[in-house]
């Protein structure tokens, strides 16, 4: 089930996550964070941008291998996530 995007084709047959996530920035240091945890703390915090991870690594792996999509605003990012359920959806027809 390959899904392509701006990054190229991702399959998402061997992803084991996906999940949205906000980028930020504090100290010098970049992390990834969960939606809630940004807009709770946008004030202690720079946004860098919104993501969407595919995340590959096998369960019980700590060599991550994952794909990120980037996107400016958290619209952009929840109008692709439609777009990869629509296309799981389509895909298992």
């Amino acid at each position: 089930m390959i899904y392509k995007t701006d990054i190229g084709e991702i399959d998402l047959g061997k992803l084991t996550r996906l999940y949205p996530a906000a980028l930020i920035e504090v100290g010098g240091e970049q992390a990834e964070m969960s939606l809630e945890w940004m807009e709770s703390n946008a004030e202690k915090v720079q946004l860098v941008s919104y993501v969407l991870v595919f995340d590959f690594t096998p369960i019980g792996s700590e060599e991550r291998s994952k794909k990120v999509l980037s996107f400016a605003s958290k619209e952009e990012l929840l109008e692709e996530m439609q777009k990869v359920a629509e296309f799981v959806d389509a895909y298992r027809k």
